[in-house]
């Protein structure tokens, strides 16, 4: 496997990397660090191999369709590990590094999945570094569009995250039998449920994830300035970092909702879960982009799995999975007062949030869960490995 950020922590990649040792595989990871961390390391089985990065290499990243600096360091790295060791199949995380898996597969003679978390070209379209003007200049959205279509068709197998982002690559002429879905589900077999009881009264929704434009808390905000201003006060308990939660922190306090609204920073995992099971109700209030609306947050099965109503906006693979399950509530996504007018709706029928609750825990416990995901991705591998042999 290959990684361009640190390793640990990655939820995804650790869940792939236990399910295949677990069904037999010898699993490598190279991966990048800027905090040195030890070159070379046992991680449940499977080795890492970790290369420092200079702070311009990482940041010439942005450029990298443009000049090979990036796929240089990159490059040396990895045949560098297959020169040492023997390897059946090369499995690149996310769109960038997909150059190398190819180089790799024809140099190697190596079968090549690529993994893809993110919609690449989408998600870069909104980044906030690909908006300045060095940026614009310096990554080139059709540039990135024509190559995930050059890249793709070299993979031995692509895999995505949700039915819509598989609809959308075999859209690029990729096979749809070449296409494997492994969501962002939880190891509900991991995971231990809260004793935490809601303290008082007050109706509270929370959310934890990353903190950027798109992520779309600023709509929560407004919406919740909106039910101030009629008497009706709603919390937010907000978990996590990123770089537009000074932003969001200022809003509030124009807003004068800055009492109501707690941004807590990062928690541990077991405090995160603790906190969500105080809370009445749990948000995803995602901005509608290409790579939203194809979406699969693991935040949507902790929530579920806790029992928590989810509300979120209208991204379809968010709108579809709710609609399928009945497990929360949808609004459009660039309206505080559709918002607003839900939250006052749920906040005087507390009997149909726990029903809500309730059947987001059986869909969880039936169907989006890791277990699941898990025996697509090795079946996957067993396909492979047929004709490998």
């Amino acid at each position: 496997m290959v990684l361009e950020s640190e390793f640990p922590p990655d939820l995804r990649v650790e869940n792939e990397m236990n399910a295949l040792v677990s069904a037999g595989h010898v699993v490598h990871l190279a991966c990048s660090t800027r905090k040195n961390s030890f070159p070379h390391e046992h991680w449940n089985k499977a080795v890492i191999h970790r290369k420092p990065i200079s702070t311009f290499i990482y940041k010439s990243s942005i450029g990298s369709l443009k000049f090979p600096i990036y796929f240089r360091f990159w490059r040396k790295f990895v045949f560098s590990i297959l020169r040492k060791e023997n390897f059946d199949v090369i499995h690149i995380h996310d769109l960038p590094l997909s150059r190398i898996g190819v180089e790799v597969k024809l140099k190697f003679d190596l079968k090549l999945i690529i993994d893809l978390h993110e919609n690449w070209p989408a998600l870069l379209k909104y980044a906030p570094h690909t908006q300045t003007l060095l940026g614009r200049l310096l990554s080139s959205n059709s540039q990135w569009i024509s190559y995930e279509k050059q890249i793709l068709p070299e993979a031995d197998m692509v895999i995505t995250i949700i039915e819509e982002a598989k609809d959308r690559i075999a859209s690029l002429g990729i096979k749809k039998e070449k296409i494997c879905i492994v969501s962002n589900t939880i190891d509900i077999n991991k995971i231990t449920i809260p004793g935490a009881k809601k303290r008082n009264k007050d109706f509270v929704i929370f959310y934890g994830g990353g903190i950027n434009r798109h992520r779309g808390l600023q709509v929560v905000l407004e919406a919740i300035h909106l039910l101030k201003k009629s008497d009706i006060i709603v919390w937010f308990h907000v978990l996590g970092s990123g770089s537009y939660k000074t932003e969001l922190e200022n809003l509030a306090s124009s807003l004068e909702i800055d009492s109501q609204v707690k941004f807590a920073g990062q928690k541990p995992f077991k405090e995160m879960m603790e906190l969500l099971a105080e809370a009445d109700a749990a948000i995803i209030p995602h901005l509608r982009t290409e790579n939203n609306d194809a979406s699969s947050p693991n935040k949507l099965y902790q929530y579920m799995f806790l029992k928590k109503p989810v509300i979120a906006s209208d991204c379809i693979s968010l709108k579809r999975i709710l609609a399928e399950t009945d497990a929360g509530f949808t609004y459009r996504n660039d309206s505080p007062g559709e918002l607003a007018a839900l939250l006052e709706k749920l906040m005087d029928n507390r009997s149909l949030l726990e029903q809500k609750g309730e059947n987001g825990r059986r869909a969880v416990l039936s169907k989006y869960n890791w277990d699941i995901d898990k025996s697509r991705l090795t079946a996957a591998y067993s396909l492979l490995e047929k004709e490998i042999v």
